[in-house]
């Protein structure tokens, strides 16, 4: 009998142990080979062992590892400048995670408010669908009951307003609203995309309001959509915005950005982090910027995404009882299948091709943004080869009920 694990069972863990890995291609402890466009949830933006990072971690680690916030980290000045040169943003605070780097935002616009002398505008309008993270406020903002429940009455300071509802956002508004946060794309909630002109919108709402617009760009930031951040495709910028994942290419890497305006709050004491923008992590983030900010890397993510949006776009003519819609854009794209996604998710892990299952009965296809043309339409083949099989079993089934 196995020896039950010391760990907590909160994960619905699938039976797969790596040991290795090299560009979009896991290896696994019995010698399988599988294409990975799961990359950690869309953490591993440069795949796996990418030897620039390899030589970034280990050139630090022969330095210093951790210091704490106590004294300058001169890699977060430098990480912390070019994230403001290529963006809207004038003030960096480091973090640990996608959900820290939430908490941050969501004090930070909090906390403008409060100095500008609107303690009662605490309020956030967001949106369904939505996932910003596992802590208690996060959970709250997400507002999704199977994440809320029990767990004790949720945050409050957050209403939420059906996804895309301009007119729901407008009447939500309130004395005690502080901001607007929203996913540009909505990962966990099912690929879907806001439309540039409902973020536009969402712009020019919280200019005529004195709201701050937060976006979470945690998951569809650094280069996922095929620019450096989603947000950029509407021609808009944010006052805050809270990035992680890809910008630390597999290392624990957050980070809230906000313009001098709706950062003039945070002031020493207001908030902090032991761990947050250690030397490890800074050296990671900033070979992650030496990458997907070379000239060409982002038209390459472009390029590929074409193809792989293409080419799914084919498989859902032609297996029209399996794939019902194809979503989401850049290299953060997803399948709303009609037979149940843990169905597809199986019969793609049968063909060494890995996903992400997220709501409204999707797939996420997130390889790492190194991904070639080449391994794209591998992972198509795959996937097609996945959707035949599931076909075939629905014939079956059809045709045992006809008897």
């Amino acid at each position: 009998m196995a020896e039950a694990s010391p760990l907590y069972q909160t994960y619905m863990r699938a039976p797969l142990r790596f040991e290795r890995g090299e560009g979009v291609w896991l290896y696994s402890e019995d010698g399988d080979r599988y294409l990975d466009f799961a990359a950690g949830v869309a953490v591993n933006s440069l795949g796996h062992a990418h030897p620039h990072l390899i030589e970034a971690l280990t050139t630090q680690a022969g330095k210093v590892w951790h210091l704490s916030n106590l004294y300058d980290v001169p890699g977060q000045e430098t990480l912390g400048r070019r994230l403001t040169e290529a963006t809207f943003a004038d003030r960096v605070f480091f973090t640990n995670s996608g959900a820290e780097a939430l908490e941050c935002a969501i004090k930070t616009a909090r906390r403008y408010q409060f100095v500008k002398g609107h303690p009662e505008r605490f309020h956030i309008i967001t949106f369904e669908g939505a996932f910003h993270g596992r802590t208690i406020a996060t959970i709250s903002a997400g507002g999704q009951e199977k994440y809320l429940e029990g767990f004790g009455p949720k945050a409050p300071g957050f209403d939420q307003v059906p996804f895309g509802d301009l007119d729901a956002v407008k009447a939500a508004i309130t004395d005690e609203t502080a901001a607007i946060l929203i996913e540009p794309v909505q990962g966990e909630g099912g690929l879907r995309t806001a439309s540039n002109e409902f973020l536009r919108a969402l712009r020019q709402i919280c200019d005529d309001n004195g709201l701050l617009l937060v976006l979470d760009e945690v998951q569809c930031g650094v280069g996922r959509t095929g620019k450096l951040f989603a947000h950029e495709w509407a021609g808009i910028t944010p006052d805050i915005m809270a990035v992680a994942k890809g910008i630390g290419g597999g290392f624990p890497l957050g980070a809230c950005l906000a313009t001098e305006e709706a950062a003039s709050g945070m002031k020493a004491g207001t908030h902090g982090s032991t761990y947050g923008g250690n030397p490890l992590a800074m050296a990671v983030g900033n070979g992650v910027l030496d990458v997907v900010l070379a000239d060409g890397f982002l038209e390459h993510v472009r390029d590929v995404a074409l193809v792989f949006r293409q080419g799914l776009a084919s498989l859902k003519d032609r297996y029209p009882d399996i794939i019902e819609e194809i979503r989401g854009e850049g290299l953060m794209l997803g399948i709303k299948a009609k037979v149940p996604n843990t169905d597809l998710l199986m019969a793609m892990r049968e063909e060494h091709v890995l996903g992400v299952p997220a709501g409204d009965n999707v797939i996420r296809l997130l390889p790492p943004l190194i991904v070639t043309v080449e391994e794209a339409r591998e992972g198509l083949k795959r996937i097609e080869q996945a959707a035949e099989h599931l076909q075939g079993k629905l014939k079956a089934a059809s045709s045992n009920q006809g008897r």
